[in-house]
């Protein structure tokens, strides 16, 4: 599998007067896989598009393998794309919803039969390949979406939030599925989603967008432990940070500090102090959901075996090395 560098140079997109990007440069390493993180609207599917070629470029450079691909037709650039809604036809077996685009493209009838049957063998279809679509299950569908990416022996391959059509659970084994297959091909990645679960669980690198700009790009754990803005606090980790407000952080010399759920512990004399609104007991943990007066509502996780029942006072303590603080701008301050 061919590994590839991806460069992205002061990129812009306008529809009109409206200005979706507004200069994005990452460079993307050869074999790394890369995610793109951002709620709806922050342009991640957009920058996916252009990279393809199915969106143009206002302004700026798209380099992939080093050359300078703007202007080079989708089929041109060495990339491969997996659609949120599979795109298969559904009269086409798996086998020829697979080889279609070999054909297309003339390949040697042998060459079609080897690359399908290596690429089902990776992702565990053979058995289904003489199946039509309407036979097979959500999760076996998007294996052939992906195993015709994989035939194509592309540079890069794109994944538009493949997962989102699938449950839960299916989710989580799909996650698993794909980290696997990006460590047996080595290839080059980028993968959309509005799921900052995947991201953390999928990316070598991920790239935070917000209203068109990258807030922060950087390792999983890089973005969990040294997150740069609010907006990266608040959207990186699940459940989500606590923000404790001007009051509570004017004493450590902050606008907003953010304590993140586990970083509580209940103990007697805690600088937080409030009522137990709900209870989520999962067993070896337990969601506390606190309302603490001015300070508003807190989410800590504490001990599964602590008792926990609504309308009980709850105080909460916390290290001082585990807040972050941030400035009245939303920056984070060191």
């Amino acid at each position: 599998m061919i590994q590839t560098e991806v460069k992205l140079n002061n990129i812009k997109k306008s529809f009109g007067e409206t200005h979706v990007l507004h200069g994005i440069d990452l460079d993307i390493k050869p074999g790394e896989f890369v995610v793109f993180v951002g709620p709806s609207g922050c342009g991640k599917t957009t920058l996916l598009r252009m990279i393809a070629g199915l969106e143009d470029i206002t302004s700026g450079e798209l380099m992939i393998d080093g050359v300078l691909s703007n202007d080079l037709p989708s089929s041109k650039r060495g990339v491969a794309m997996v659609f949120q809604s599979y795109a298969l036809y559904p009269h086409k077996t798996v086998y020829d919803n697979m080889a279609f685009g070999l054909k297309i493209a003339k390949t040697p009838k042998a060459e079609i039969d080897r690359r399908v049957r290596e690429a089902s063998e990776i992702l565990q279809i053979t058995d289904y390949l003489d199946r039509l679509p309407k036979a097979l299950s959500g999760g076996q569908r998007q294996r052939v979406a992906i195993g015709r990416a994989i035939v194509r022996d592309p540079k890069v391959f794109l994944f538009d939030e493949p997962l989102s059509n699938l449950d839960a659970a299916l989710r989580t084994k799909m996650r698993v599925e794909l980290a696997t297959l990006h460590r047996r091909l080595g290839a080059t990645m980028i993968y959309v989603t509005h799921d900052q679960v995947e991201a953390m669980t999928l990316a070598d690198k991920i790239v935070v967008l917000n209203k068109g700009k990258i807030e922060q790009v950087g390792r999983p754990l890089d973005l969990y432990n040294k997150p740069a803005s609010l907006f990266v606090a608040g959207f990186i980790g699940s459940p989500q940070i606590n923000f404790l407000p001007k009051e509570f952080a004017e004493r450590y010399g902050a606008n907003t500090v953010g304590v993140r759920p586990e970083h509580f512990r209940v103990e007697a004399g805690g600088a937080i102090k409030g009522t137990l609104k709900h209870a989520e007991k999962l067993g070896n943990e337990t969601f506390a959901y606190i309302h603490a007066g001015v300070l508003g509502d807190i989410t800590a996780r504490i001990d599964g075996t602590l008792a926990a029942e609504p309308g009980q006072t709850i105080e909460l303590g916390f290290e001082s090395q585990h807040i972050y603080k941030f400035d009245s701008s939303g920056k984070r301050i060191e």
